[in-house]
């Protein structure tokens, strides 16, 4: 978590090639689950976002690798963000609106 919004976007491009320049949110957390940092180009200039539990850990979900990447839903990120398994089939699944006759 040493690293700040150049460290991230240059990460974001050598080790995932991506560009962080795109309308997506780059999520990174520590080794403890503990810590994460959002990273965001909006326009003319980049945002970091750093949230740190003071307990518990975060849900992250699990990789094969370390440079692998996964892409989320803003709703699983919010999941993730409140302390919720992503990967869990017991949420309620969204409802759409149904038209009455």
């Amino acid at each position: 978590m040493r690293r700040s919004i150049d460290g991230l976007s240059i990460m974001v491009q050598m080790t995932f090639k991506l560009d962080p320049f795109t309308d997506a949110l780059f999520v990174f957390c520590n080794k403890n689950k503990d810590k994460i940092k959002i990273l965001y180009w909006e326009h003319n200039g980049f945002w970091l976002y750093y949230r740190r539990l003071e307990r518990g850990r975060f849900k992250w979900p699990q990789t094969d690798v370390s440079t692998e990447t996964i892409q989320v839903t803003e709703r699983e990120l919010r999941w993730l963000l409140d302390g919720l398994d992503i990967h869990e089939k017991g949420a309620h699944k969204a409802v759409k609106q149904r038209k009455i006759i």
